[in-house]
């Protein structure tokens, strides 16, 4: 059972994540690559909307998507797109990133090797991985704008896309934990954490919301305690 604190906490999380951002068009739209093909889909969406002419897709594969997505996970997002109307033309594949940095730093260089000039990107990903993936995007490419986007949903509606209650809840813990430590490592910008949200994130973790968490760090230093 989940307490009704855990979910309180949880939705909390689940609102800072996200960043919020007012969408326009781009030079180009980045999707990150993940288990959830919805980022497909909403990068698919943004495209047809005319927010960026070019879609590049990134990943390769992971525990999580190696046997759903076996052809990796850029890929499986681009035939996804290529269902749903966009152009072959109109979408690249990046199929080796294997983390947010790497996403980040393929992309560019994919960019670059085709000599498309970018001063603004939209960076589409699964809605609880907003945040981390725009500090990450502003410490290894901070010469353009990005603006963040994820599908339009809920936290419930989320949690009923995914189907695991619990999953959602370590993702998010998982999420929340990178924001924390990992500016200090030098992966991503140093953001501001509510003291609400720093305490959430302490109680979850304390309730075993923690198959997510990177292995190598202590609750205590995720939670900036000494």
């Amino acid at each position: 059972m989940i307490s009704q604190q855990s979910w309180a906490d949880a939705r909390l999380l689940w609102d800072f994540q996200q960043m919020g951002h007012e969408v326009r068009p781009c030079s180009v739209a980045i999707g990150l690559g993940s288990h959830d093909l919805g980022v497909a889909d909403t990068t698919a969406a943004l495209y047809r909307d005319g927010m960026a002419p070019l879609i590049v897709f990134t990943g390769a594969t992971s525990r999580t998507t190696r046997d759903r997505m076996p052809r990796g996970e850029a890929e499986h997002y681009r035939e996804r797109a290529l269902e749903l109307g966009v152009p072959a033309d109109a979408i690249l594949v990046e199929p080796n990133a294997r983390n947010t940095g790497e996403n980040i730093t393929f992309s560019r260089a994919l960019l670059a090797d085709q000599g498309i000039a970018v001063s603004s990107v939209l960076l589409v990903c699964k809605p609880y991985e907003e945040r981390r993936a725009y500090a990450t995007a502003r410490k290894l490419w901070p010469e353009v704008e990005w603006i963040c986007a994820s599908a339009p949903m809920s936290f419930a509606e989320y949690i009923a896309s995914i189907g695991d209650k619990r999953l959602v809840i370590d993702m998010l813990v998982g999420a929340q934990q990178r924001l924390m430590i990992y500016p200090d490592e030098g992966f991503m910008i140093r953001q501001e954490i509510p003291a609400d949200v720093e305490t959430a994130y302490r109680r979850l973790v304390a309730d075993g919301f923690t198959s997510r968490l990177v292995p190598a760090a202590s609750t205590t230093r995720a939670g900036g305690g000494a």
